[in-house]
């Protein structure tokens, strides 16, 4: 059997935000440390994503001639009129 390598953490909750995780776990059959996993790899996938759109609209808006973010709403305005 292969091994894994795996860090093991203590994570605090909040009694009512454990006993959620407790409830999911069950209703889909997963262990805690699964749902949790799956719950991070969301998280970071999300965030991943979030940081590319922003780093795409700051080059935009460069491109654009934008300067501070109080020109973005405006940058966005004239963009979708030009449509």
């Amino acid at each position: 059997m292969a091994r894994r390598n795996s860090l093991t953490f203590t994570v605090s909750l909040p009694a009512d935000l454990a006993a959620e995780v407790d409830r999911l776990a069950e209703e889909e059959k997963r262990s805690r440390s699964e749902l949790v996993r799956e719950a991070f790899r969301q998280y970071a996938d999300r965030r991943r994503r979030w940081d590319r759109i922003s780093r795409f609209g700051e080059q935009a808006a460069r491109e654009a001639g934008g300067g501070p973010e109080a020109d973005v709403a405006r940058i966005v305005r004239e963009r979708r009129k030009g449509r």
